[in-house]
C-alpha cells in the first residue's frame, strides 16, 4: 500500500478481502481433491452408523478414520 504505483495499490486493495483464505491455504496445504476424499469417508461412516443415536461416538469414529489429521 506504501507504493506510488497505482496498479499495485489497487492490487493489494483486491487481495485484502482473501486475506484469511490465502492464509489458510499457506497453513493448512489441503487441496480440493483431498477434501473430497475425506468428505467422502464421512458419508460412508454416517451410512454405516444410521440409527446410532451417539454423536459423541459418532465424531470418535471419524477422528479414528483420520488419525494423521486434527
Amino acid at each position: 500500500m506504501r507504493s506510488r504505483i497505482e496498479a499495485l495499490k489497487a492490487f493489494a486493495r483486491r487481495l485484502r478481502g482473501c486475506l484469511p483464505g490465502l492464509l489458510a491455504h499457506c497453513r493448512h496445504r489441503l487441496h480440493t481433491s483431498v477434501l473430497e476424499g475425506i468428505h467422502n469417508k464421512i458419508k460412508v461412516i454416517k451410512r454405516m452408523a444410521y440409527g446410532c443415536r451417539d454423536d459423541r461416538y459418532f465424531f470418535l469414529e471419524i477422528r479414528a478414520a483420520f488419525p494423521g489429521i486434527g
